[in-house]
């Protein structure tokens, strides 16, 4: 069944390319045709893409691996964080920090420098310090919290991105194709779908257009997380009542072990008995 129709991108305005004259030819088998100047986009493939590229994201979220949503644009920044946090990913809609992948390190320093003053703030440290600091260490806190307050529980590298105008965030694509980070990403008709792994042909400037996108994106990425958190309680399950069998039959443990034994013997008791002779 497709996460998506027709009818509802049609409605949310996903058709509306950009203008003939700022095209992308790579984007070309993807635009269904030209109209008063702008390319329309083929909403069928754009179906197509998007339950590819939602069944793509379900299988990392049930693997257990994070997707990093980036979009710092206006118009999607509100719609991506809200997103991201209902089903529990990071996420970044402010300003990209260079070498956020590249340089990983260097930024989880940040985000532990973070957790520092937080550590600070409420062991008392704070009470010894003059006006001057606190005012000036509380300041570079929420400098911290506005560009990685989103982050501070990626521990590792993301599995994959989420980008929203990969023109845009051309910087984030770059470092994640450098990696071998599979990128997933809303690409309009001026952009180039040719560093894109899992693109899906769309208007990425309305709002409209880029929520019913992300919807059916994030409600396969939840169904993921659901599906991994059936299989660990079955897994315990199991485990629990193969552990419970095991109490239960101490005999029949008892009576197994002393078949093996009498089993190894028996080869060795064969053996002795022409020399007997």
């Amino acid at each position: 069944m497709a996460r998506t129709n027709f009818d509802m991108l049609l409605q949310a305005g996903c058709h509306f390319g950009h203008l003939k004259r700022k095209w992308n030819p790579a984007m070309a088998p993807y635009i269904f045709m030209e109209r008063n100047g702008i390319h329309i986009v083929d909403l069928h493939k754009t179906v197509a893409k998007i339950d590819e590229a939602a069944e793509a994201l379900k299988q990392i979220a049930k693997s257990g691996k994070k997707i990093l949503f980036v979009a710092t644009k206006k118009q999607a920044k509100d719609i991506v964080a809200e997103k991201a946090t209902s089903v529990n990913m990071p996420y970044v809609n402010e300003r990209w920090p260079g070498g956020m992948l590249t340089n990983f390190p260097t930024i989880r320093k940040a985000v532990k420098k973070m957790a520092n003053i937080d550590k600070m703030m409420s062991d008392g440290t704070f009470s010894n310090l003059s006006k001057r600091e606190i005012l000036q260490i509380s300041r570079q806190r929420a400098k911290l919290e506005k560009n990685l307050g989103s982050i501070a529980d990626l521990t590792r590298l993301p599995s994959a991105l989420f980008v929203v105008d990969v023109m845009k965030e051309n910087i984030a694509v770059r470092e994640a194709n450098r990696l071998g980070i599979p990128v997933f990403a809303i690409v309009d008709t001026n952009s180039d779908p040719n560093d894109i792994d899992f693109l899906i042909p769309a208007n990425d400037d309305a709002k409209d257009s880029i929520e019913v996108i992300l919807n059916a994106c994030c409600q396969a990425i939840a169904e993921g997380l659901e599906e991994r958190k059936a299989e660990k309680a079955d897994e315990k399950a199991a485990k629990e009542q193969a552990e419970e069998a095991e109490d239960a039959h101490p005999r029949a443990r008892r009576a197994r072990k002393e078949e093996a034994t009498a089993a190894e013997e028996a080869p060795a008791a064969e053996e002795e008995a022409p020399a007997a002779e």
